[in-house]
């Protein structure tokens, strides 16, 4: 289940257990850990060590990146992981099987792509929108996504700081944001001042959501 009573903000290219305890101290709505290659990448034994010490009902996310579906699945139930970002080339019918066998799914896609506008066919619950190489630090080019339509279940990712977070909601107004290399003093390592910035910043750029009834989150209904 996705909150919907604060702003979406995930913290990504979480490495250790201090820094997700962190990210959910200062009020991250969700964490994520980076099962692909990546200099933030985790072994899944490593994840769920980390996952069994978090705060009951955080939202806990595992990246991949072109993983056998099964194995996605498999990873995600093992570590007690809240759901999967699919990073890669998945399929529709990829990104379907995952989202059946696990609770939440998030599909990322790079700007620019031409999927994007096929997004809705892989049934994730969230899109995410990354600059062309992911945990780059480049910001995302805010026009590519102009144009895009509904954004009620996109999450914009690439390039976000503190200092350009309110900018970017206030052009995209996307449903959530997501930061790694925004946050950090070193790659995978997260900087306290940084993430407690970022999360204010995006806090009090976000417009005001109308109160909801508290019920599973459903996107056919939005």
């Amino acid at each position: 289940m996705i909150p919907s009573d604060r702003y979406f903000v995930k913290i990504c290219g979480v490495t250790t257990e201090e820094d997700a305890l962190l990210a959910v101290g200062l009020g991250a709505s969700a964490i994520g850990f980076v099962l692909a290659p990546s200099p933030r990448q985790l072994a899944a034994a490593k994840v769920a060590d980390i996952v069994k010490r978090l705060p009951a009902g955080t939202i806990s996310i595992g990246v991949f990146r072109d993983e056998a579906p099964q194995r996605v699945v498999d990873v995600v139930n093992h570590a007690g992981l809240s759901g999967a970002q699919l990073h890669g080339h998945e399929t529709p019918a990829t990104t379907q099987y995952v989202r059946e066998r696990i609770g939440m799914v998030i599909k990322a896609f790079p700007a620019g792509s031409p999927r994007l506008k096929e997004a809705d066919d892989f049934g994730a619950d969230l899109v995410l929108v990354d600059a062309p190489t992911p945990g780059s630090g480049r910001l995302v080019d805010f026009s590519v996504l102009e144009g895009l339509g509904d954004a009620s279940k996109l999450v914009l990712a690439g390039g976000l700081t503190p200092e350009n977070v309110t900018e970017a909601i206030h052009r995209v107004a996307p449903f959530g944001v997501d930061v790694a290399t925004g946050v950090e003093s070193a790659p995978g390592v997260k900087d306290p001042r940084k993430v407690a910035a970022f999360i204010a910043a995006a806090r009090a750029a976000a417009p005001v959501r109308p109160e909801e009834p508290d019920e599973p989150f459903d996107w056919r209904y939005r």
